[in-house]
């Protein structure tokens, strides 16, 4: 099989090498210093202020948000969450759940939020902002930097969703006035699921560190004095960190320019080759990560080509994944990951198989 999901995406030989070997203690100087360089790493991936620090997780992106959001407001907050899609609204229903009050901006499907969209809420006594900087589930690219120059006006707290789009989008967390960024390790990172990381600046430590988090497993005031030695204060997905570490040892050695330009690229690429193909891009501002596709083609019989098929005959028939969308939304479009260990000719092989679909008369 090919993998052109949005994770978990595929990985490279060396790193699934080291998935193959025993887990070892982790308790150990030796494991606390691949940690500590992990924290250095991955802040600098991130562009983060100093005295910033890293929480590593053990649980999902949606574990991140959770975790964000619990340990940095509470019932006394007024937020804005930025709900595009489904994650936007994973972040709603979060806020729902720790009954913190919440106000929404519900972008036109594909498009960003504009400045009006945030004026509108400026001065009316909101204390922080809730934005995925990639919408996984539509494939939009929000502008942060805006958004940030919005909340520095108002003072309010940024948290910022990039499970999808860290590494393959910019992220400047100092420069535009980040405070807390987020990510996960099945996406760009091109590790298995398991580990979340969250990148806190200063700001968002001060907060955590205030707050009283009702929680054993998520609070990160925990996580934060254990990371001070480099260890988590539960047992962490090992064998995970010590692939994040050659991860991050490699994008380092071979530029972190070279790694986000090899995914623009390879999104470009695509875009390019599906010109001249029955496939509408569904966003304005796309990710590096994801292209959102809507097959516009019809069948023998007059009825729309869905896009649950085209993913079932890939999937079934031509050994390739792509990713579905569910609800609604499940006939009219698909997405296609140029995140992962992929290439070029990677690229070609699913359009192969999209010019063989048209041939047979599925897409």
């Amino acid at each position: 099989m090919i993998n052109f999901t949005v994770g978990p995406v595929q990985s490279d030989p060396e790193i699934r090498e080291i998935g193959r070997e025993d887990v070892p203690y982790f308790r150990t100087p030796e494991f606390s210093a691949l940690m500590k360089e992990n924290e250095e790493w991955l802040l600098k991936l991130a562009n983060a202020p100093a005295d910033s620090r890293v929480v590593f997780l053990t649980g999902s992106g949606s574990a991140a948000m959770e975790c964000a959001v619990m340990n940095l407001f509470g019932p006394q907050d007024k937020l804005i969450v930025i709900n595009g899609g489904s994650f936007g609204a994973r972040f709603a229903k979060i806020c729902d759940i720790h009954k913190i009050p919440h106000d929404e901006i519900r972008p036109e499907f594909g498009c960003g939020v504009t400045e009006d969209d945030l004026a509108a809420f400026a001065g009316k006594g909101y204390t922080g902002l809730l934005v995925n900087a990639g919408e996984t589930s539509t494939g939009v690219l929000y502008d942060v930097e805006m958004i940030g120059r919005f909340c520095r006006e108002q003072g309010l707290v940024l948290v910022v969703d990039a499970v999808s789009s860290f590494i393959a989008d910019e992220m400047q967390m100092e420069q535009w006035g980040v405070d807390l960024v987020f990510t996960g390790s099945q996406k760009a990172l091109a590790l298995p699921p398991g580990i979340s990381l969250l990148m806190m600046g200063p700001r968002a430590i001060r907060r955590a560190m205030e707050h009283e988090t009702e929680s054993l497993y998520f609070d990160v005031k925990d996580y934060l004095k254990n990371g001070e030695r480099g260890q988590t204060p539960f047992t962490p997905a090992v064998a995970i960190l010590i692939q994040l570490h050659r991860r991050l040892e490699k994008i380092f050695a071979e530029g972190v320019e070279k790694e986000r330009a090899r995914v623009r690229d390879l999104a470009a690429d695509f875009r390019e080759k599906i010109k001249d193909l029955p496939l509408e891009v569904l966003t304005k501002c796309p990710s590096n990560a994801v292209t959102s596709l809507h097959p516009t083609g019809t069948r023998a019989d007059g009825t729309p080509v869905k896009a649950t098929e085209i993913f079932s005959v890939l999937k079934d028939e031509y050994g390739i994944w792509i990713c579905p969308s569910g609800g609604d939304l499940a006939d009219y479009m698909f997405r296609v990951g140029h995140i992962g260990y992929l290439t070029t000719e990677d690229n070609d092989r699913l359009i192969g198989a999209f010019r063989d679909l048209m041939r047979r008369g599925i897409l």
